[in-house]
């Protein structure tokens, strides 16, 4: 059977777009070229229990929020979300002084302000920040908009500068910045649209699914399936076939091809474009300009299997940092562990207790450097004592506000770079995709269109990160290339 359109990757945006357009009656074919579909979204098993690899939050889910909305269409709304601290959802450690992050705008205000009272207005000047870099993603999305948020003021301003403008005390600055984990600080490069963005919706509220991520992953497995549409797993593309200009169909190692009228890659550009093996498609210029991309930072995450009923269950994340170590500092120059994100899973059973904690800071590829030639499963001894030595340090920074979290360890497994290099096809094992920079924000950022007219991109090496961020981008990329 013929389809109408075939997406490439079953990571977050790629599964939101295939559902999108199947909701509209086009006939929706995903391949995936793993075993299981989910991408960054999917979770491994160990001892009985499911580890994610990259969801552990979101934000901006309540009513009349940024991800209300689509995931009420996605049907996603309904899935068991656990709403964390309203006063705290994020509790930032840096030094010797504790911060929370409160949920709500003005409830966030107030919270920081009584720390730093003459800071206040600073304060209402960053949150309204926020909430117009809200409007303009929404703006964005109007199907009879033209707006383009990447000539918006915040896209064309540097995080670092507008901060340091109207905060005036450093400690502020850092403790703002202190939950940024989740995205790749950088003083040269990080524009205001991306931070504010990534930090907006979390003020709005914050969620933590109760389960793992395969939930949310095969809730929209289900949907797709139940609106016609349909996965292929271990569909390893490995060529885009070409003919008059247009791709005809996706090519797979296995040599299977599909067909389509519409393409949509939910992969790294640079490996879309290498897909496209006819050289008169796509230009130099344009595939060099997408492979002199640069990558943001991968993630060393070490991921905790505890004893039970040792570690009560906190409903919140904790940030933490060594003595007179700046977010904006990663990673150190020395390679050493300077800070960790430590988040906690929600019990299952109902028990007041946590059976799972993981550890989460920013490391480049290149303190992989000596097993960048290598596959997983392949890397050797010398691999192995690397990743405990890290681990080490995380757990050594996160038992400052966990104590005793080591004696409560049964197992730990322990991912780097490598690891989402491998299993994502995303040059660097990039945990954020694309660095986007305010200096020259249309040579940094893509579009979901490309020269070749029914070939699409959505997720978030095209516009923005995170789960929010990628959910914006399947938006961006459906008002693009589907029907109206």
């Amino acid at each position: 059977m013929q389809n109408d359109v075939i997406i490439i990757g079953s990571g977050l945006g790629g599964l939101e777009c295939a559902n999108l357009l199947a909701a509209r009656g086009l006939r929706v074919l995903v391949l995936e070229c793993e075993r299981q579909p989910g991408g960054c979204m999917q979770s491994f098993v160990r001892h009985g229990f499911h580890f994610d690899t990259g969801l552990h939050y979101i934000g901006g889910l309540g009513l009349g929020e940024p991800l209300q909305m689509p995931f009420h269409v996605l049907g996603l709304d309904t899935l068991p979300w656990h709403r964390l601290d309203i006063d705290g959802f994020d509790i930032i450690t840096l030094g010797d002084r504790t911060f929370r992050l409160a949920q709500g705008f003005d409830n966030f205000i107030d919270t920081l302000a009584a720390d730093f009272p003459q800071e206040r207005a600073g304060l209402e000047q960053y949150v309204k920040a926020l909430q117009q870099s809200d409007r303009e993603q929404w703006d964005s999305l109007d199907p009879d908009s033209d707006n383009n948020p990447l000539f918006s003021p915040s896209f064309t301003t540097g995080a670092w500068d507008y901060l340091n403008t109207i905060i005036h005390d450093p400690l502020l600055v850092d403790v703002l910045s202190g939950n940024a984990i989740r995205m790749e600080l950088s003083r040269d490069t990080l524009p205001l649209f991306v931070f504010a963005h990534t930090n907006s919706s979390f003020i709005q509220s914050s969620w933590r699914l109760r389960g793992d991520g395969n939930v949310l992953v095969r809730a929209l497995v289900d949907k797709l399936r139940q609106q016609g549409g349909n996965v292929i797993c271990r569909a390893q593309v490995d060529e885009l076939v070409i003919r008059d200009g247009k791709v005809v169909a996706a090519h797979c190692t296995d040599g299977t091809e599909y067909k389509a009228s519409t393409f949509i890659s939910d992969v790294h550009p640079a490996q879309t474009f290498a897909w496209v093996k006819a050289p008169h498609v796509l230009r130099p210029v344009v595939r060099h300009r997408v492979n002199a991309m640069k990558n943001t930072r991968g993630m060393l995450t070490v991921q905790l299997l505890l004893k039970a009923d040792t570690l009560p269950y906190f409903n919140h994340n904790h940030f933490v940092y060594s003595k007179g170590v700046s977010p904006w500092d990663f990673p150190l120059a020395d390679g050493s562990v300077g800070g960790v994100m430590v988040s906690c899973r929600v019990p299952e059973d109902g028990s007041s207790y946590t059976r799972q904690v993981d550890l989460l800071t920013p490391m480049s590829i290149n303190a992989c450097k000596p097993w960048l030639d290598t596959t997983v499963g392949q890397r050797g001894d010398d691999y192995k004592r690397f990743k405990d030595a890290k681990a080490n340090e995380c757990i050594a920074l996160a038992e400052r506000v966990v104590p005793g979290l080591r004696d409560a360890i049964e197992a730990q497994y322990v991912s780097t770079p490598l690891t989402w290099r491998d299993y994502t096809l995303t040059p660097d094992g990039s945990a954020f995709g694309t660095r986007k920079d305010y200096r020259s924000p249309l040579l940094t950022t893509l579009s979901p269109r490309t020269a070749i007219p029914n070939l699409f991109l959505t997720g978030q090496s095209v516009m923005l990160q995170g789960v929010q961020g990628v959910t914006m981008t399947a938006m961006q990329t459906i008002k693009t290339a589907g029907p109206r």
